[in-house]
């Protein structure tokens, strides 16, 4: 007669329903109150809504934004990592640390700082003047800022598999007359790369929700460089409630998508190392 195996949390159908319980509570619940705030309004209405040029406008910066930042991210960030993990330097632990941030620095106040710094007066900024580029007030500063509080996510994603990479691989590799690019290809990036997805998702979700550190930047121009955070934030304030959750609901159909898409994109290349 086997013995039951003894685990330390109780069994699956407390923690489970645990589990239910707290997600319902923190996600579903307040959630759900989207649906029933827009389902209200009528099928007319909300279609005249999520459909007006200015919403679509902001649609389009939003998305369009955090998906150029979070490729940037998924690139530099893997450099990032790749720094941290593989070499040994004076100033390492400040470097490592500061990686983290944006975590911890209130977006309004990275939002101010980046302005300051990228506006045509800026120590930065101004430097890009006389090349006729705009960076504050402009697409291209809601970029940066994205890409400013999205780069932990990406770091702190790559670094422990890179940590878990044994470098015995690459000098295996190497001696076998791999180039350098081969060995990146074949043995780098097939273990890499659903770390890499998976801080690319995180980063973008991060940039699609961000409000505080863009609305300093963008200039909040109709249009031009309105988010939809900041479009739903003035919706409330105009007492459209309705109106306001609308957009709120595409925008949270828009963003489980993307994620169920890059989630099921992760798994089918883990899934193929694992094979391979």
């Amino acid at each position: 007669m086997t013995k039951a195996k003894r685990r330390v949390l109780p069994g699956f159908g407390l923690t489970m329903g645990y589990t239910l319980a707290y997600l319902s509570l923190i996600a579903l619940i307040p959630l759900s109150t989207i649906f029933l705030k827009t389902t209200g309004m009528g099928w007319e209405r909300f279609w005249h809504v999520v459909l007006s040029p200015r919403v679509i406008a902001a649609f389009k910066l939003s998305i369009g934004a955090s998906l150029i930042a979070a490729v940037v991210n998924s690139i530099f960030g893997f450099i990032v990592a790749w720094t941290l993990t593989r070499y040994e330097f004076h100033g390492k632990g400040a470097l490592d640390a500061l990686v983290d941030l944006p975590f911890a620095l209130p977006t309004s106040v990275a939002g101010i700082t980046l302005t300051s710094i990228y506006a045509q007066n800026g120590i930065i900024g101004r430097l890009f003047v006389p090349l006729g580029i705009k960076i504050a007030f402009a697409p291209l500063g809601i970029v940066v800022a994205l890409t400013f509080i999205g780069l932990p996510f990406v770091v702190r994603t790559v670094q422990p598999v890179l940590q878990e990479l044994e470098a015995e691989l690459e000098e295996a590799a190497a001696t076998l007359g791999a180039s350098r690019i081969q060995t990146f290809r074949r043995v780098i990036g097939p273990v890499m790369l659903p770390a890499v997805i998976t801080g690319f998702a995180l980063a973008f979700a991060r940039a699609l929700g961000e409000y505080g550190s863009v609305v300093f930047i963008s200039g909040n121009m109709p249009m031009h460089t309105e988010v939809v955070p900041l479009l739903i934030m003035t919706k409330l304030e105009e007492f459209d409630y309705q109106g306001a959750t609308a957009i709120a609901l595409v925008m949270l159909v828009i963003s489980f998508a993307m994620l169920f898409g890059i989630n099921l994109l992760q798994r089918w290349s883990a899934s193929r190392h694992v094979a391979g």
